[in-house]
């Protein structure tokens, strides 16, 4: 029998196991990398450049490719975070992107899933800010041809602006110096301030609804990039160019600008320059009233001095020296005459006067009231006379009325048939047949008889 113990003292050592092996399906594995990722790189800042952009319309998503000049990575931005960005990515910017990394389970792939984007070595402001101008210029809203022209004399200005800032006490003032007689429309709005933009578009659509506003001031004061940041929004810009009143842009001071001021149809570089570029033709115009004024008081000033000389010199002439003498001398011959016309014409009346009360006098004496019933009776009688003499005229009328009918009728050509003759005339009326020769056998004649007519033929015609 064997015997195989070891010596004592000496360590038994086991024999060796093969490793044991664990396999991954792909899923696993992509999953293990997934989630040592994510907790390894739970939020990260990348650099690089933008390619192979792509809005997906339907969910609103941003997909995109950060490079440099050595590698790539995918990346991805859900709607919510794209919504909040001010600028519009595109191919070839530069940029930083904030978000954390996982894996796209179905290709494989580990990308950035970006929550915050931020053009690199500009400002994201800036950006946006460059970006809307160029689209605004595309659209032709900056082109100088489709500004309008502000009025002269404007009935109405309109302002929008708040009521709380300094921006419209500037423009009071100058208006209430320079034009008192103005007629001025607030309509107030935020000028700063998240949804201010809104609120502006809003309070310029209201002013241009009130009747007969000619020109609209757009203002507020001066402040930071961020509070001059709601007049740099799109949908302003748009409304602005849009509403058919002039507008004049007065943002902040003169080395401010905003998109407000491209699309307006004149920008002023401080509140207080609004308001003088709004009267300025006004105070041209009313200047230039003053001007013809004085040029038209001074002609008339010169024109009445020559006129004042000529006269004195006509004064002076020798043949007009006495003429203030002989003047009041005729003055006093028109006097004389006067009198005298006056006084022939108080004896005319006078004398009228007279012949009046005389024939006044006669008229009484001649009292119709006495002298009306004889005229009555004589009135009475000759009514009667005459009323005789119309009579024996009728009769005397009327017999030779009989006398004259009787000898008419004795004449008449009816009178001729009724004793018994006839008057032939031709078919046709329009002669009296006086000789048989007249007529040829077989013509159609008419006679008259003394109570009718015969219409008949002609058979025999004889002449005697």
């Amino acid at each position: 029998m064997t015997n195989n113990l070891l010596p004592l003292g000496e360590p038994i050592t086991p024999e060796p196991q093969p490793p044991r092996r664990e396999v991954f399906t792909v899923t696993e594995l992509t999953v293990q990398i997934r989630n040592q990722l994510e907790s390894n790189y739970p939020f990260i800042w990348v650099e690089g450049e933008l390619s192979n952009s792509r809005h997906w319309k339907p969910t609103g998503h941003f997909y995109f490719t950060l490079k440099d000049g050595d590698a790539q990575v995918r990346g991805v931005m859900f709607r919510g975070s794209v919504k909040s960005l001010p600028f519009s990515p595109e191919d070839g910017a530069h940029v930083v992107v904030r978000g954390r990394l996982s894996v796209y389970e179905a290709k494989g792939e580990y990308q950035v899933v970006a929550e915050h984007m931020e053009p690199h070595g500009v400002g994201t402001r800036q950006l946006a800010f460059d970006q809307l101008r160029r689209r605004l210029e595309e659209d032709g809203l900056c082109d100088k041809m489709r500004k309008k022209n502000l009025p002269i004399l404007p009935r109405k200005i309109g302002i929008v602006t708040s009521i709380e800032g300094a921006a419209l006490r500037d423009v009071m003032t100058v208006l209430a110096r320079r034009f008192h007689s103005s007629h001025v429309v607030i309509s107030p709005t935020r000028v700063q301030g998240e949804g201010a933009s809104q609120q502006i578009t809003k309070a310029l659509k209201a002013i241009v609804s009130v009747p007969s506003i000619d020109v609209v001031i757009l203002t507020r004061g001066g402040g930071s990039a961020e509070d001059l940041w709601a007049f740099n929004d799109e949908a302003l810009a748009r409304t602005i160019a849009e509403i058919p009143i002039p507008v004049i842009s007065a943002i902040g001071h003169e080395t401010d600008y905003t998109i407000s001021d491209f699309v307006a149809d004149l920008r002023a570089p401080t509140p207080s320059a609004a308001a003088e570029i709004v009267v300025a033709k006004y105070t041209e115009f009313t200047e230039h009233i003053t001007l013809l004024n004085d040029r038209l008081q001074a002609a008339t000033h010169r024109r009445f001095e020559r006129l004042q000389t000529t006269v004195h010199n006509v004064q002076n002439r020798p043949g007009l020296t006495a003429f203030r003498t002989r003047l009041a001398l005729t003055a006093r011959r028109v006097d004389e005459t006067s009198y005298r016309l006056t006084m022939q014409t108080r004896n005319a009346v006078s004398s009228l006067r007279q012949q009046l009360h005389i024939r006044a006098l006669r008229l009484e004496a001649r009292d119709l009231g006495q002298q009306l019933p004889r005229i009555r009776v004589r009135l009475d009688a000759i009514n009667q006379s005459l009323s005789r003499v119309i009579s024996t005229v009728g009769i005397e009328h009327r017999r030779q009325i009989e006398r004259v009918v009787a000898r008419l009728e004795s004449l008449s050509p009816l009178g001729v048939l009724a004793r018994g003759f006839s008057v032939c005339w031709n078919d046709a009326r329009t002669r009296v047949v006086r000789k048989s020769t007249e007529v040829e056998v077989g013509d159609t004649v008419r006679v008259k008889l003394h109570d009718g007519e015969l219409r008949c033929d002609v058979t025999e015609a004889k002449s005697e």
